[in-house]
């Protein structure tokens, strides 16, 4: 199984930003292109391209660049070539772990918090994704799934905890587009954002941490399969070399 390396010929995944704070608002719509999954592992970036996406001068792209470059967000490579970071299977493994922990931690936490209007909005957002991928529509699935596991864990009010999380799906965020047609998510039952729903309903903290964490260990279980089949790959091909 190989993987193309995607270039900067679409970037249609900015939104252009008003003219206040330019720095901030322009590292806001990237940092959010990266944690919905708008933006591919090793697709290159171009300042000057960025910078008509987003309607702005290329300064504010270059210092926001630079802060996601900091993040490990993004990657610097040779000749000053920019390019979104990806993650070896041990990275995501490792990352996914940590996430596990912290996540369930926040899925808790909202269960005590969350008003009946938000849990109206996750279903919502849960029926998007339904919908999205029952029209093989990759890219609003997967972006439908950060806004429900987002919202989830905004509803924590643990802004600390929100921030960390949000720090690590910059980097997951990218790795999500391999779901889409090679490493689907599947579950042996019902879809765990449907449990996830119960326990909030229920307010039983307990129930929507394992729901979370059932979750991402059930639903990624395709993708985990997908990065070893991609590693190997690239493997047999450097021996062969």
């Amino acid at each position: 199984m190989s993987a193309s390396v995607p270039t900067s010929e679409d970037i249609a995944f900015l939104s252009p930003v008003g003219r206040e704070n330019l720095t901030g608002r322009v590292y806001g719509e990237l940092r959010d292109a990266l944690m919905e999954g708008r933006m591919r592992p090793g697709q290159r970036l171009k300042i000057r391209e960025l910078a008509q996406q987003l309607g702005t001068s290329e300064t504010p792209v270059r210092e926001a660049v630079m802060q996601l470059v900091r993040e490990r967000a993004l990657r610097m490579e040779q000749a000053k070539a920019i390019t979104v970071a990806g993650l070896t299977l041990a990275q995501y493994q490792e990352l996914r772990l940590v996430r596990a922990s912290l996540e369930g931690l926040a899925a808790e936490a909202a269960a005590r918090h969350i008003t009946p209007a938000e849990i109206r909005a996750l279903e919502r957002i849960h029926a998007e994704l339904v919908r999205a991928e029952a029209a093989g529509e990759a890219a609003p699935a997967i972006r439908a799934n950060w806004r429900f596991h987002h919202g989830l864990y905004r509803a924590a009010a643990m802004p600390e905890l929100l921030a960390v999380i949000e720090g690590i799906w910059l980097r997951n965020g990218p790795m999500l587009t391999y779901l889409y047609p090679d490493a689907h998510p599947t579950y042996p039952g019902r879809h765990r954002h449907l449990d996830i729903l119960d326990g909030l309903r229920a307010r039983d903290g307990a129930a929507t941490r394992a729901a979370v964490q059932a979750d991402m260990e059930e639903g990624g279980a395709g993708l985990l399969r997908h990065l070893a089949a991609m590693e190997q790959a690239a493997q047999s091909k450097g021996n062969a070399a």
